[in-house]
């Protein structure tokens, strides 16, 4: 990792332990004479007119510090935009997250660590996502989960055609689809009933949402792979969702195509914890 010298700090500005946390660290590393570069939102919250931040300083930073959930950290994501700036992710709420699995307890430690570029750093892959309508592109984006498409609450079941690699999968009759990277396998994918993948496997899962036909599974497939989904029948509303945070409606004819991004995101990761310890805790395995 780059030496430290400008650290970004992003926190979800409705919680009081968030932004608690986000002074103690914004001080902390103000004492250390290190640069401070707030999310316009946490600045506010902190009532700082010293250090709020553009989206492009953000991007400027050695390390970007997030106090929050997962959402708050994949917010940060949006904010780096490709950017690569190590992610340090603090859970500021009562349990671990899948993304933010460094505790409360333990986070200005690991803090320090970090600064001193002793925590480990892992990549994970992004998905480049375009919604194309006739010749136009309605959308493009970067998920580091999931794309979804999902119908709205009073629609009713819709037919998706899927290609990969130009070749034709299927016609899914369900209530939508996910696309999710091994990072979001464990979050719509997984209470889709789709598979959980460890992170640092270079795969993408495409799973259906509640399928029409009890013979339709999860595919897996390289991240190589070029995605392509085309709306066949909406029967209501639906939407293409990117990561829980952006939403487009969508309409007959829309094709929507995924690749792997040329970016990565880069987690900074607890030394003293794995992947398996998250999932024992989150989803209680070995417990009766």
């Amino acid at each position: 990792m780059k030496r430290v010298e400008t650290v970004a700090l992003v926190a979800k500005p409705g919680s009081a332990e968030a932004v608690s946390l986000a002074r103690e660290i914004r001080d902390l590393l103000r004492g250390r004479r290190l640069r401070v570069l707030l999310e316009t939102a946490l600045a506010s919250a902190l009532d700082d007119s010293e250090s709020p931040a553009a989206r492009d300083d953000l991007q400027h930073a050695q390390l970007c510090v997030v106090a929050g959930g997962d959402g708050t950290l994949i917010h940060a994501v949006r904010l780096l935009d490709g950017a690569e700036v190590p992610v340090f992710g603090i859970n500021a709420g009562g349990q671990l997250g899948f993304l933010t699995e460094i505790p409360r307890a333990r986070a200005l430690p690991l803090l320090d660590q970090a600064l001193a570029g002793e925590c480990p750093i892992e990549p994970r892959i992004k998905l480049a996502v375009e919604l194309v309508r006739g010749a136009q592109r309605v959308l493009s984006a970067e998920v580091l989960n999931d794309a979804v498409i999902n119908r709205g609450a009073l629609a009713r079941m819709v037919e998706l055609s899927t290609e990969i690699d130009g070749a034709r999968v299927t016609r899914f009759r369900a209530d939508g689809v996910i696309v999710a990277t091994p990072t979001g396998s464990t979050a719509y994918n997984l209470a889709a009933n789709g598979p959980i993948l460890l992170p640092t496997i270079e795969a993408i899962a495409v799973s259906a949402i509640c399928p029409h036909t009890l013979t339709m599974r999860p595919l897996i497939v390289p991240d190589t792979s070029h995605i392509q989904i085309e709306v066949l029948s909406a029967n209501g509303e639906l939407l293409l969702s990117l990561d829980g945070q952006v939403g487009e409606e969508l309409q007959v004819g829309d094709r929507v195509e995924l690749h792997r991004s040329e970016h990565r995101v880069w987690l900074v990761r607890n030394p003293e914890l794995d992947f398996f310890q998250i999932l024992r805790s989150k989803l209680a395995w070995g417990e009766r």
